[in-house]
């Protein structure tokens, strides 16, 4: 299926009001770019606020499926805004049950690997103004996924995305997604995503963690 670049954003963090005229730094108000040039650390131009939470080589990139698009529309009846959830691109037919953990793809003259799904925060809730969103996005696993640049490169507008490998463990980002949230027990299901040792470092520890923790009680 052919993958479509529907939107390309990026961002500088920037007060955003939200609320009762309340403010936070945050860069998810990404805007419209015609191009770019795409780094190990990300986009020159975009950048994020919480450093310990966003950012770094294993989250360089930000991607959400179009298609979740209508979905949140339709369930909470407004229309959402280009990079709403403060995604670099937004991509159709790449959906997080269909992607995984370690899949390469050329993006324009760059290429990336996705590394992790993304862990929604309350940030989103504050720039939809919707106290359900993020919740939702975590029952369904429907977060987006983040990605790391193997090879440096320009990104426009109307680049083309194409996958170039699939991962062979085949580890979908849905399957990490429903194992991070909902499966804290799953022995079996931990060792299987850590063999994917594309996986982002963060989860990799936390994972680690997790296992050697839960290996213990028994």
């Amino acid at each position: 299926m052919v993958i479509e670049l529907k939107n390309f954003s990026i961002g500088l963090p920037k007060q955003m009001k939200y609320g009762d005229d309340l403010e936070v730094s945050t860069a998810i108000c990404k805007e419209q770019v015609e191009e770019a040039y795409l780094t190990k650390n990300g986009f020159n131009g975009d950048g994020v606020a919480d450093l310990k939470h966003h950012g770094g080589p294993d989250r360089a990139v930000c991607v959400y499926p179009f298609e979740h698009y209508k979905l949140w529309e339709e369930e909470f009846g407004h229309v959402l805004s280009a990079s709403t959830f403060g995604e670099n691109i937004t991509v159709t037919n790449m959906l997080e049950a269909d992607v995984h953990i370690g899949d390469i793809y050329q993006l324009g003259d760059a290429v990336i690997q996705i590394t992790q799904g993304r862990v929604p925060c309350s940030t989103i809730t504050k720039r939809t103004n919707n106290p359900l969103i993020m919740k939702r996005m975590v029952e369904t696993g429907f977060t987006g996924y983040l990605c790391r640049v193997l090879e440096e490169g320009n990104v426009c507008q109307n680049s083309k995305i194409r996958l170039i490998e699939k991962h062979p463990k085949r580890v979908s980002v849905l399957y990490g997604n429903d194992l991070y949230f909902h499966r804290p027990k799953d022995i079996e299901g931990i060792k299987k995503m850590l063999e994917v040792k594309e996986l982002a470092e963060e989860w990799k520890a936390y994972l680690t963690k997790r296992l050697n923790k839960l290996v213990n009680s028994n």
